[in-house]
């Protein structure tokens, strides 16, 4: 997977003997299974290493030394920093798969789903249920989809309902408002004409096209394409990514959230949604799985948290991202191949769609 904070090809990463890399995976293990600070008598208990209590206290003070280890309180033991989680996840993490039995729970649910908007959402809710984080999911703005059909639908008066369908199955409607009514076969005609003429397009290529067509003299003249235009730029706007999230309760559970003041940090995050889009964003340039723990953004660092986040696509244009949001003291050996097939799944879905 890719990181997004410290990497572990640094010299103090490569100066780590194989015997350090045992002892900082097993104290990693043990707060995240605990969540206790870890002490060297507890890792001299598991009698894996045929090192006394006084050794293995060497070691974990080199790892702390070394930035992997911080001590909260100094007669406390040892928690993980986010440089030792990092090189957790990319050098010290056992491989896992998601669970045959978890991965057609995961399948039976985005196939139940009718349509594009059902998928994504069903893809939230599983991200939650399966590991009691929050599971978030990025839609794509309506400028970054690819344009399949538009239909026109009078209401009353001078209301026009616009649908659009993108390639990827998304769905967008809006009532708009014309400058005079119009019958219905005239409103289809509109619908074919922008489907036949700027299907395959994204919206905001759409958009640079119209800037054009609205110069042309024909539209000042030829009533149909004068509507056509009118109605597309009342309603192929470009609109907002949005996000959806689940699970934001699950996480009162948490040992870490017993201090009130970090859950009103908390709510407050998850109010102002911008931080986690943008970090959701940067997903879309890459591939694969990331991770932002603790100080690799200002998100997860006010919080102590953890963003383990992936794309997902629809063929070859990458449409949103999806990952999971929690303390850094998650279970990343079942997290990250969780998102990682439910990114893969969803996009397979999705790709389904679009060949329909």
């Amino acid at each position: 997977m890719r990181s997004a904070g410290r990497s572990s090809a640094n010299p103090a990463a490569r100066a780590l003997t194989g015997r350090d890399r045992e002892v900082l995976r097993d104290v990693i293990y043990s707060f995240i299974s605990a969540g206790e600070p870890v002490s060297s008598r507890s890792v001299a208990k598991q009698e894996r290493h045929g090192l006394s209590s006084a050794s293995i206290r060497n070691i974990m003070a080199d790892l702390e030394e070394k930035g992997y280890l911080r001590q909260p309180h100094t007669s406390a033991g040892r928690v993980p920093t986010p440089a030792g989680y990092h090189f957790y996840i990319e050098s010290l993490m056992r491989q896992r798969t998601v669970p045959v039995k978890e991965r057609r729970y995961i399948d039976s649910h985005l196939d139940a789903a009718s349509h594009s908007e059902e998928r994504v959402a069903a893809a939230s809710q599983l991200l939650s249920e399966l590991t009691h984080q929050v599971g978030v999911v990025l839609i794509p703005a309506l400028a970054d989809t690819v344009l399949k059909t538009v239909e026109f639908v009078p209401v009353a008066g001078r209301r026009v309902l616009c649908v659009v369908v993108s390639s990827s199955g998304f769905i967008d409607s809006k009532l708009v408002e014309i400058e005079e009514p119009v019958g219905r076969e005239e409103l289809v005609r509109a619908g074919n004409y922008l489907t036949e003429t700027f299907g395959g397009l994204t919206m905001r290529e759409i958009r640079d096209r119209l800037l054009v067509a609205m110069d042309d003299e024909r539209a000042q003249v030829d009533r149909l394409l004068g509507l056509s235009i009118a109605l597309a730029r009342k309603s192929l706007s470009e609109g907002a990514p949005e996000l959806l999230m689940d699970g934001t309760a699950e996480l009162l559970n948490q040992p870490e959230l017993a201090d009130l003041e970090r859950v009103r940090r908390l709510f407050e995050a998850f109010h102002d949604k911008a931080k986690l889009v943008r970090l959701l964003n940067q997903c879309l340039a890459g591939g694969g799985v990331r991770a932002w723990i603790g100080d690799d953004s200002e998100l997860t660092s006010e919080l102590d948290f953890s963003l383990v986040a992936a794309p997902y696509r629809s063929g070859e244009r990458v449409l949103g991202s999806l990952g999971i949001l929690g303390p850094s003291r998650m279970e990343y050996d079942k997290v990250i191949p969780l998102v990682e097939y439910l990114a893969d799944t969803l996009s397979e879905a999705l790709a389904r769609t679009f060949e329909g």
